[in-house]
């Protein structure tokens, strides 16, 4: 039976909308998980996942201005959105999501809850916020995560591949090799590429990896 990410993804938005709602303007500007993006920025990224195609058609402009990177135009169609919402409107429109079954123009379901997940933990972990993350959830998505070919998947991957990488907290298991193991929502954010999650791990293969993903 496949995961059921419907009410996963909308408990999500439940839980991030309310941290935000919770925000200093200082804590909105902060930086966030992700390299280079601010908290702000995460917000307005995940109110994007109800884009239609028409919408992204016209958000053209940007995409080319990105010169074919996809990271960056995805980047600046959120910092696009920023400009355009204040604080208030980025969590009413992340709350107006709950109960829409849209998934992301061109993905799964899969991927509109790793983004959930993921983008929840990279607003709370820099404000030092305890948001726990559902290990069956963070189970499905890292299957996701590193079973994937397209979207690319994270250039971690390749590297991670070569580990046993397991949960202590829920039955997940990927991959063979030296063990790295700990929380499933750590393992969920190192396969997206948080290094951060390595200081929640252990295991003999621990180390190996921390020196080649540095």
């Amino acid at each position: 039976m496949k995961f059921p990410w419907w009410p996963a993804i909308d408990a999500q938005r439940t839980a991030v909308a309310d941290l935000l709602a919770s925000l200093t303007p200082d804590e909105w500007s902060s930086p966030s998980l992700c390299t280079q993006w601010t908290v702000r920025e995460v917000a307005a990224h995940l109110t994007l996942q109800q884009m239609t195609v028409r919408d992204l058609l016209a958000r053209t402009p940007i995409l080319v201005g990105a010169r074919g990177n996809l990271e960056r135009g995805i980047h600046d169609m959120a910092v696009a959105r920023a400009a355009e919402v204040d604080d208030a409107g980025l969590v009413a429109l992340i709350r107006a999501s709950i109960g829409s079954r849209r998934a992301q123009t061109g993905v799964t379901p899969y991927e509109t809850l790793t983004d959930m997940l993921v983008h929840t933990q990279d607003i709370a972990i820099p404000l030092g916020r305890d948001l726990p993350m559902p290990p069956d959830a963070a189970a499905a998505a890292a299957t996701r995560m590193m079973t994937m070919h397209w979207p690319r998947p994270f250039p971690i991957k390749k590297t991670l591949l070569r580990y046993s990488l397991l949960a202590d907290d829920t039955a997940w298991q990927f991959g063979n090799g030296p063990a790295v193991e700990g929380p499933m929502s750590a393992l969920l954010l190192l396969v997206c590429g948080r290094l951060a999650a390595l200081d929640h791990l252990r295991g003999p293969g621990l180390e190996s990896l921390r020196a080649v993903a540095a």
